[in-house]
């Protein structure tokens, strides 16, 4: 795939391999339901940043593309790469240097625990003129992250995995005297509690016909069953 446009949007994933994926929803789910849920996070990860416009497509996997899922995606228009660095910070700031040395000058990253993120938030970043935008999330970390023209040094020092993220990133701002835009709050999902709220989440979202359910949701409403 050839560089199309100034933009462009990566979406962080796990390979969906048994018993590798969504730990912490175990043992409520047993790792095979945990591996198909999680696939189906994938399939809708993949079709929201595929409906975001004037941007080019990637997907940085982790720790490798074992499973071939990727291998499978249909049509040509997303890029693989190998995630590469120790922790996620370092996995980040490579991915969008990257980017940035092959000439796009906006890079948003998302992850993919959270499948009904609304496109335009994605596209609210592209569109930021900031240095850098986060997507806050409700566990104290953040869904997105993106950066314009530059990297910005905000990923050393941040305690990864834990709700101190979003707010250790922020404190780094001011060594860098980078503007930052936040969008609207969202959330990941990782434990039990949160595939409930997910689900009727879900629900309400299509109801209120502003989004539909997906993969994931269909999902959901077989192995929770539809309330």
């Amino acid at each position: 795939m050839t560089k199309s446009c100034d933009n462009a949007v990566i979406l962080f994933a796990r390979d969906p391999v048994l018993g590798q994926v969504k730990t912490r929803l175990s043992p409520f789910l047993d790792k095979k339901t945990i591996l198909e849920l999680y696939t189906c996070f994938l399939h809708d990860s993949l079709d929201k940043i595929r409906q975001v416009e004037n941007a080019d497509l990637f997907v940085g996997v982790a720790p490798s593309n074992q499973s071939g899922f990727f291998s499978g995606m249909p049509g040509a228009d997303i890029r693989l790469f190998v995630q590469e660095g120790k922790q996620l910070g370092d996995k980040m700031r490579r991915a969008i240097q990257d980017r940035f040395a092959e000439g796009y000058e906006k890079s948003v990253i998302i992850g993919s625990d959270s499948p009904s993120l609304p496109v335009t938030y994605i596209e609210r970043a592209l569109s930021s003129d900031k240095d850098l935008v986060l997507g806050p999330s409700t566990d104290g970390g953040y869904y997105l992250i993106g950066m314009r023209g530059k990297v910005v040094e905000v990923f050393d020092g941040v305690a990864w995995g834990t709700e101190k993220v979003l707010r250790e990133t922020c404190a780094h701002l001011a060594r860098n005297g980078a503007e930052l835009e936040l969008l609207p709050v969202w959330y990941d999902i990782d434990s039990p509690e949160d595939l409930r709220f997910f689900q009727t989440h879900l629900q309400l979202i299509e109801q209120a016909g502003i989004g539909k359910v997906g993969e994931t949701g269909k999902f959901l409403n077989k192995i929770l069953g539809d309330h």
